[in-house]
This record gives structure tokens, sequence and C-alpha cells, in this order.
């Protein structure tokens, strides 16, 4: 009899790992509970899918998704309560957690609760990540999809979930976008930071400028190696997205629950901006000023749409109502796209020399009796703050925005470290939270990074180890952090292959960060869920580093030469 018991506690016992073996969802969720009935539930063209038109969003990307990547979608029913079903519902009341749901998996099919409309979408995440993947070990009949018995009662940690993309200083397509914006709703990420204006391109359609686009939308050439380049690839580079695009592109995002956040950088890294429009410099009949060691392709004189990177010192005319009322003109075409309730408008890396040999902006400074350039900054942010409250939104800005006193109304988005963060947090400002020694995603992952890459290291265990809430901050102030995001600027991304490679495995390692619960996340929990990740980048047939296979990748790079 004892035997007979041990036998069978051990068989429970030996199934259980089979199942926890099977749960392999990033991000972790909140609690999973596995049955004690034995078995799987099994998906197939037979099963149906039970949603409500209010649903509608989030039954097509499963549907898509079993589409795309098994060859088989589900057909769709009303009727409540069938056999063999998938049926997405909504929970109202139960959870004000935005993203929160449950979902369940028994005999009779899949029951995916949302308390609201993007918790249901998370809820078929958890689901996807649920689903046999393919690999060297494990063969997958396309159409048998088995799912293993259990219940997840899971919510996001954090409001803020976010994803930044560079499209400024290497441009990429629509589709690109798409599937960047696919990535980050299969991490259950909800924010997608477009920075649209840089130094190296102007990237978005403003009708009532058209140089921005066709003139500061190209640049002659690119610098190869770092910067200030070894050479130049003398081939022209460009292009920017129509406001139609613009609105598809957000569509998109709504559609899988991601708020598109638009960045227009200002007042410095406007350099594509004057080389369309000169006035908006100090010194409109300058040339723009290129170091004689970086490698140029095309004529020096006059304005020009930088080809190398870093700061440059030809930024918006602070001192000239022609400057704000340009930005208020383009503010006017932006806003409309985009339903966020935030703009971000840089406010970073602004060198203050032009402004200090600028009679227009000394003048100015005078007559408000700013005691020196940063707080003609802050004047400059400040009052492009009031234009944009006064259309219904807010602004965020990058720390240097402290610099000369904070907007009233402003989010802190710190990068340079957590200090800019901290500091607003104790101004009872929002923050979010990017430092660049953690999620910075141009930066080096491996000892042995075979492409060239911006310099710095953070390989993904150090991505894992970042605690977006600052010890300095008192329970009160914490509350001001509402999560945090990676940033992945492109001066050394030239292919959308390289953007994919530099995000993946980081993305995953993040997602578990923002989404699961601080006390639940452990390295040695992730890592061998994230080997089932793997498989999946691999059916998704994404580009992504192997660092975390070589065990020499935690080691910084050697130093490269520029």
């Amino acid at each position: 009899m004892k035997h007979s018991l041990l036998l069978s506690a051990l068989s429970v016992l030996l199934f259980s790992a089979v199942l926890t073996a099977q749960v392999n969802i990033i991000p972790r969720p909140s609690q999973v509970i596995l049955s004690a009935a034995k078995g799987s539930f099994t998906i197939g063209p037979s099963t149906q899918l039970i949603a409500g038109s209010e649903l509608k969003a989030q039954a097509a990307f499963l549907n898509n998704y079993l589409q795309r990547f098994y060859g088989f979608q589900l057909q769709r029913s009303a009727k409540a309560g069938a056999a063999n079903s998938i049926t997405l519902d909504l929970q109202p009341g139960k959870d004000s957690i935005e993203g929160a749901y449950t979902l369940t998996v028994n005999k009779a099919g899949v029951t995916i609760k949302g308390f609201n409309g993007p918790g249901a979408f998370y809820g078929v995440q958890s689901l996807i990540q649920l689903l046999p993947v393919p690999d060297s070990a494990t063969v997958v009949e396309k159409n048998k999809l088995p799912v293993p018995f259990l219940t997840i009662n899971d919510r996001p940690r954090f409001a803020y979930r976010g994803m930044h993309l560079d499209v400024g200083r290497h441009f990429f397509p629509v589709e690109f976008v798409k599937e960047y914006i696919d990535y980050l709703a299969l991490h259950k990420m909800n924010y997608f930071h477009w920075h649209l204006t840089e130094d190296q391109g102007w990237r978005i359609e403003i009708k009532k400028y058209p140089r921005l686009t066709s003139v500061g939308g190209f640049r002659n050439g690119t610098i190869t190696g770092h910067n200030p380049g070894t050479g130049n690839d003398n081939t022209p580079h460009g292009g920017f997205y129509t406001q139609d695009q613009v609105r598809e592109i957000v569509q998109y995002a709504a559609e899988r629950f991601i708020t598109v956040l638009p960045e227009i950088e200002m007042p410095g890294h406007g350099s594509a901006a004057i080389a369309a429009y000169p006035f908006l410099s100090c010194f409109p009949d300058s040339s723009t000023k290129i170091s004689p060691k970086t490698a140029w392709n095309g004529p020096r004189d006059g304005k020009q749409v930088i080809q190398s990177w870093g700061v440059f010192e030809d930024v918006f005319c602070a001192g000239k109502d022609s400057t704000f009322l340009f930005l208020q003109d383009v503010l006017d075409e932006v806003i409309p796209l985009f339903p966020c309730q935030y703009v971000h408008i840089g406010g970073d890396e602004c060198p203050k020399t032009s402004w200090q040999r600028c009679p227009a902006c000394q003048k100015r400074m005078k007559d408000l009796g700013l005691k020196d350039e940063h707080e003609l900054q802050s004047y400059f942010i400040q009052r492009m703050e009031k234009y944009i409250n006064g259309k219904g939104k807010k602004i965020i800005g990058w720390d240097e925005i402290l610099e000369g006193g904070l907007a009233a109304n402003a989010t802190v988005m710190s990068w340079r470290g957590e200090k800019g963060g901290i500091e607003a947090a104790h101004q009872d400002h929002n923050v979010i939270m990017t430092p660049g020694d953690y999620v910075y995603f141009d930066k080096a992952q491996s000892g042995h990074e075979d492409s060239l890459t911006i310099g710095g290291f953070v390989p993904l265990q150090k991505v894992y180890s970042y605690e977006p809430v600052p010890k300095e901050l008192s329970d009160a102030e914490a509350v001001h952090v509402l999560g945090a995001q990676a940033n992945v600027w492109s001066e050394y991304m030239a292919s959308s292959a390289k953007v994919e490679y530099m995000i993946f495995p980081r993305i995953s390692a993040l997602s578990e960060v923002l989404w699961s619960p601080k006390d639940q996340r452990d390295w040695n929990s992730f890592e061998p869920r994230l080997r089932q990740q793997f498989s999946r980048y691999d059916l998704w047939k994404v580009n992504y580093s192997r660092a975390f296979f070589d065990p020499t990748s935690t080691q910084p790079p050697a130093k490269k030469k520029p």
C-alpha cells in the first residue's frame, strides 16, 4: 500500500514537473496554478473561437498568429459555453488594473477573461506562449496544439511598459515598424516611443512645411565606422512617413493595445529642420559646422542634413518668435495624428553656444530677466508646454528639461542614469525610467560582438537585474515612477535585421522587469523559460543575439578604436 501511494505521489510530481516545463511564459505571470486533473486541451482547426464584437481585435490577433505560424484559423462562433472552444470574455470590475486577466484551461477548452480590453489581449499573449513550439527536440503537428490544464491570474506591475525606436538616424519602412509593434505586443508592452526627428533626418510629413521631408528627410551619405567615421558610404539615405501612413501605424498599434508616443525634438537635434528652413537657426546665413575629421559626401557649405553622429551646435533659435510659430504649426499637424495623451518634445543635448552668441537670444534673456542659457531652455520648454497643454496634451522630455526649472506638468524621461528621475519624483512629477546603463539597447550585449555598436555594454543579465523604482524614493514618491522603457538609437543600425539583433533577447528580459511582481523575478526561473523563448524567435524568423550561449558574454568587450 505504501509503495502504491509513493508511486502515485511520484507520478503526480512528475506530471507537475512536465506541466511546469510547458509553462514557459515571458513575462512571468503573477500566479500559475497547475491543475490536479491530468491532461491537456488540444487546439485544432475544429476548435471554435467565441468572442463578442467588442473583442474583435483580440480574436483577430490570435487567429492571425495561428494562421501565420501553424497554418490554420479558428472558426468564430457566438455559442457561449460550447465544448472544444476558446472563449474570450470581459469581466469588468473585478480588478481595476488595466491589463489584468485570468486564463483557464480545462477539458472543455480555454477561457480568457480580461478585466478590460487590454487584459483580454494579454491573456491571448499568454495562451500563445502555451502553444508547443517546434525545435530540435520537439515535433509539433500543426493542427494539434496541446496546452496544459491550468489557471493563470495575472496583472502588470507598471502602467508604462515601453520600447523606443529611432527612425531619424536610419529610416525604417512601414512594414518593419508594424513588425516592431508586433514584437512589443507579444511581450505585453503598451507604449511605442517613435523618435521621428533628428539632425540626420526629419521623418514625418508636415503639409505646411514640405521642405521638412523633401530636404530634411534626406542626407547625401552616412559615415562608416565609429564617429567621426573612417569613411563615407557616399549613398543618399532618407525617407519619411506620410500622414496617412502615420494614421495607419497608429491604428495598427491601437489594435494591439499599444499607444504610440511621438517625439518631435526641440530645441536641439534640429539640423535637418534647419537645413530645410534656415530661419530656424540663430545664424541662418552661416554654414553648418562640420568637423574636418568627418568623412563627408557632397557640399559642406550652407545648411546641411548631418551625415555623422553626435551633438551639433546649430539649434532652434530661442530668441525669435518665428521659431515658436513654426513649432506650433508643426504640432498642429502632429497632435491630431496621435491619440496619446503625451507629446515627447526631446529637450536633450542642446548646446548653448549659438544662444550665447545670438543677439536675439541674449535680448530675450534680458527682457525676461533670465540669468543664463539654461533658464532660456527652461523658458523654451515651458512656452511649448503651455501650447501643448492648450491642445489637451501633456509633455514628456528627457531629463535635461530639469535644467533651469521643470515645466509645470511635465513628465521626465530619465536617461542619464536615475538622478533626473529621482529629482523629478521629489518634485512630485511623473517619471519614466530609461537609464543608459541598463536599457540602452544600442549598446553591445556580448564580449564578442560581431557588428559595430555605439559602445558601452548592456548584457541580458544586466537588463534583467534592473529595478525601475530607486531606493532613494519614499513610498509616496515611488508612485510617480510610471514604468520604464528601452531605447533603440539607430546610429549603427542600418537594417531591420540589425534592430532585431539588438533587441532580442533583451526585450524579453525587460518585459519581465516591467510586468512581473518584483518578488517573483528570479534569473534561475527566467533562464529556462528564455530557452523556450529562443525557439519562438526561430518560429518568428527574427534575427537575435546568441550571446546568452557564450559564457564570456557577460564580460565587457574590448574598447574599440575610434
